[in-house]
């Protein structure tokens, strides 16, 4: 099964910044990727939600880990999404790092996971349940995220499990979490927000660790 709706009239999209980091070809410095999300969905769950959640929640112990998540989540070829994808989600919103998340993490990244399967399917034009390398980039480009063509095909060839040049929505989404890890990671940097810095060594190797789950 898949979320793929929301309660009627109340599902929030993410918002985006006006600027976003990226590519820019007049400047030498490297650039990343980024967007700035919101994180705070509110403190009340709705009843589809908590319906979901109690679906999911299937020791019933209130709270669903990466292996929980996983049984709910299908490709559009019903194979599961990947534990290292469950695993990835479920950091993004584990506050107290126990490797699960409770209702009001879950509602929050149950926006997420709505968003970023509209953005897939926004994109998927033929419906196939892949996206290919011009489609990566508009769904890219969707979030905020100013990405260079060589970058793109990267990202292809990092999360293409298949080996086919185009990606599940799993695969999809594990390279937005990890986009998104990396860029929260460059604007603790970046303080002037003018989305380029300057790095030693050392600096870059704790950024790209610590930037990626």
């Amino acid at each position: 099964m898949f979320p793929n709706s929301g309660p009627p009239g109340q599902q929030q999209p993410i918002h985006y910044p006006n600027q976003s980091y990226g590519d820019a070809r007049s400047q030498q410095t490297v650039h990343q990727p980024g967007y700035n999300p919101t994180w705070d969905s509110g403190s009340n769950s709705d009843s589809e939600v908590m319906l979901w959640f109690q679906a999911v929640d299937v020791d019933g112990s209130g709270r669903i880990s990466a292996i929980e998540l996983r049984q709910a989540l299908t490709n559009a070829n019903w194979s599961l999404f990947s534990e290292e994808t469950c695993r990835l989600m479920i950091g993004l919103f584990d506050r107290d790092q126990n490797k699960s998340i409770d209702i009001q993490e879950f509602q929050q990244l149950w926006r997420y996971i709505q968003q970023w399967h509209q953005t897939f399917s926004r994109v998927d034009q033929n419906n196939s349940g892949y996206i290919e390398q011009v489609e990566l980039q508009q769904a890219m480009a969707s979030m905020g995220y100013n990405l260079s063509t060589p970058f793109i095909q990267i990202l292809i060839a990092r999360f293409d499990y298949l080996r086919q040049n185009k990606l599940t929505l799993d695969a999809f989404i594990m390279a937005c979490v990890i986009l998104q890890q990396l860029t929260e990671t460059f604007k603790q940097k970046d303080v002037e927000r003018r989305a380029e810095i300057r790095v030693n060594y050392d600096d870059f190797l704790q950024m790209a660790l610590s930037g990626i789950p």
